[in-house]
């Protein structure tokens, strides 16, 4: 189990690239998400064509903004073979195909559809209106073996993705989470949330501009991590 990030920054943040990600999960490739700035991105480093499958947290525009061109291209540039979209429950599945209908007419025609409980040791928690008010988001959890991998969408309460953890089986876990550093911003964690999880957890932020990280910040950010970056 390894992951990868296309980019760490937020809706704000372009040049950071929005928060996305690659993941390889036994034997099975996942792009987490598909912002506006996704789709050039996955251009510029030749990966378009690396993935089989795609999951989306959140259906915010720096989260699925390029869905529709990802799956354009594969369809007149790649080998016949669809992507497979993954959806959380079929509520989820449907305001997907409706947000691509608008723009594909037809989104059966350029990916398949799938429920997350294809993928084995897959865990989705519901972060409804964590992030936003009345807005859908989920976390993801990821298990295998004796290794836990925990990405948390979007979300302003860390609190409760923590305390699910603690519902879990015990296991070292490393959490990759959306972070701020404006606490007038509720829709993200800010940076003082997930410090009291550090020394259960290894915690790294992600979905921020890392030039704002103030000097008494303890997480690490993804952005600064070699081993996690594209």
């Amino acid at each position: 189990m390894d992951i990868k990030f296309l980019g760490t920054g937020g809706a704000f943040e372009p040049a950071y690239f929005n928060a996305a990600a690659i993941l390889n999960f036994r034997g099975k490739t996942i792009l987490i998400d598909a912002g506006f700035t996704v789709y050039p991105r996955l251009v510029q480093l030749n990966l378009l064509f690396s993935f089989d499958y795609i999951l989306l947290t959140h259906l915010h525009n720096d989260h699925c903004g390029s869905l529709a061109n990802i799956l354009l291209h594969r369809h007149f540039y790649g080998d016949g073979r669809k992507p497979v979209i993954l959806y959380q429950t079929e509520a989820f599945k449907a305001q997907i195909q409706e947000f691509l209908r608008i723009q594909l007419k037809d989104p059966e025609k350029y990916a398949d559809f799938a429920g997350c409980e294809t993928i084995s040791g897959l865990t989705i928690l519901d972060t409804f209106g964590r992030h936003a008010e009345n807005f859908q988001s989920y976390s993801l959890i990821w298990d295998e073996g004796e290794k836990r991998l925990v990405y948390s969408g979007d979300l302003g309460q860390a609190d409760f993705l923590f305390a699910h953890l603690l519902t879990l089986p015990a296991k070292p876990a490393i959490v990759f989470h959306d972070i701020s550093f404006n606490s007038e911003n509720k829709g993200h964690a800010h940076y003082t949330m997930l410090q009291p999880y550090q020394s259960a957890y290894t915690i790294f932020g992600y979905h921020c501009d890392p030039t704002q990280s103030p000097a008494d910040n303890t997480i690490p950010l993804v952005y600064n991590q070699p081993e996690y970056m594209y």
